[in-house]
């Protein structure tokens, strides 16, 4: 049991181009959101879409991969973690982010 603690499987689509940020030394984060879909029907039997938003972001290779092959619109699945964390504002307040780590990338579908 302990390989299924705090792994997170999506496939979904992403909402925009990711954002890439280079830091000192080189490393590489990648920044962007995943839109995953359920789809289910109603008391009165319509079809309804429910669509939610994650943030992700990746790291060295993986954030270089998704930098050179991956656009808004891609369908992609990804493995990683959760992790938080929070900040503060220039006002003083205190934000909570909660974001995926990706550890694994496929992408789907074709160009």
């Amino acid at each position: 049991m302990n390989t299924l603690r705090n792994k997170v499987q999506l496939i979904g689509n992403l909402g925009n181009n990711p954002e890439i940020i280079t830091l000192d030394g080189g490393k590489k984060l990648a920044k962007f959101s995943l839109a995953t879909n359920e789809n289910y029907r109603n008391a009165k039997g319509e079809k309804v879409t429910d669509t939610q938003w994650h943030n992700l972001i990746a790291w060295n290779k993986t954030a270089e991969i998704i930098e050179q092959y991956v656009a808004k619109g891609s369908e992609i699945a990804i493995e990683g973690k959760l992790t938080s964390r929070s900040y503060e504002t220039k006002e003083g307040e205190k934000r909570y982010v909660t974001e995926v780590v990706v550890n694994e990338l496929l992408m789907l579908g074709g160009k």
